[in-house]
């Protein structure tokens, strides 16, 4: 493996970007760090499950106390959320349709007010993934995805999931489906596997992203024959090594290390991050801005919350972090 001045920056990216969602837990009003691009630019949190998007999943969707428990219902629930991967398309669904429970949704009618949302110039997805359109004969991507939800629903796929030994067993299951690729399988295993009727271990196995793999030509210019997903696993067994062989302070999740799917994620924003930090850096697709500029939310971020099974103690409060301005190896 040869690595290139990108790779330090991946572990103190990493480490500052956790230490930015500690910080902000602890004061909401910032300014939470001293680099220059993250106070700048969107990046996604070093750990996949504290996000946004992943905490209201697990907080809302699987484990709020109101909703049922029944595995066809969580399984329901959280695809129709991560079809379209936008909290706010989920909450403007139930505040014009009822709570979203399979056994009584009408699926025209989430149709018909998905229609409404777009002809009034709503937004429906998000942009953190590719969504294609499978194809069931529908004019609208929205209503193709609604329908590829009924077919899941009426092959019993929660069942066979439950059934499946394994993350990658959920996985191939995913895969199967129309419009649904390897990454996006691959993203919607872990999903599925935050939930309680699932128990998997997140570092069973990964897969690589167009972005991370493009984060990975930037690291290395030699991986020594290691595909993507090899080189995830590769840096992910010696995160603590890199951390301390580089003089890094990095604060885990509540004790969690980092998993293959968090190294996966932050290969992703370090493709980005490199943009702007090591311009001379060319990846695999030549793209030299970044797009998403931060804008910092008018709530707060709620206390954290993640699968019970994994035995996290979050407190109220996380002791806060000094924003640094160690910057060495930031730049080149």
């Amino acid at each position: 493996m040869i690595a290139t001045p990108v790779f330090e920056s991946y572990w103190r990216f990493a480490a500052e970007r956790q230490a930015i969602y500690f910080r902000r837990m602890s004061n909401p009003v910032g300014p939470w760090t001293n680099d220059p691009i993250l106070s700048t630019f969107r990046f996604t949190n070093a750990y996949r499950a504290s996000d946004r998007v992943s905490q209201y999943l697990i907080r809302e969707i699987q484990y709020h106390p109101d909703r049922s428990p029944r595995p066809s219902e969580v399984f329901f629930r959280t695809i129709l959320f991560k079809l379209f991967n936008r909290v706010e398309t989920w909450e403007e669904l139930e505040r014009r349709c009822g709570p979203m429970i399979w056994d009584r949704v009408d699926l025209g009618v989430l149709a018909i007010t998905l229609d409404r949302i777009m002809d009034r110039g709503g937004k429906l997805y998000s942009a953190a993934y590719i969504m294609p359109s499978p194809a069931f004969g529908h004019k609208r991507k929205h209503a193709n995805h609604l329908a590829l939800l009924a077919r899941m629903m009426d092959d019993r796929l929660p069942d066979r999931i439950c059934q499946a030994p394994s993350l990658r067993d959920i996985y191939a299951l995913l895969a199967s489906y129309p419009g649904i690729g390897p990454f996006l399988a691959f993203q919607y295993a872990i999903d599925l596997n935050y939930a309680a009727f699932l128990d998997h271990k997140e570092s069973e196995f990964v897969v690589a992203g167009p972005g991370a793999a493009d984060g990975i030509a930037k690291c290395f210019t030699d991986t020594g024959g290691r595909s993507a997903e090899e080189v995830i696993n590769w840096v992910c067994e010696r995160q603590e090594e890199a951390f301390r062989s580089a003089g890094i302070e990095f604060q885990t999740l509540f004790g969690r290390r980092l998993q293959p799917i968090d190294c996966q994620n932050l290969f992703c924003e370090i493709s980005k991050y490199a943009r702007v930090a090591h311009p001379h850096v060319r990846g695999l697709t030549g793209r030299t801005r970044i797009k998403q500029l931060f804008r910092q939310a008018a709530e707060p971020l709620p206390r954290p919350m993640f699968p019970p099974r994994w035995g996290l103690r979050t407190p109220d409060s996380p002791a806060p972090a000094k924003a640094s301005d160690e910057r060495v190896g930031l730049f080149a």
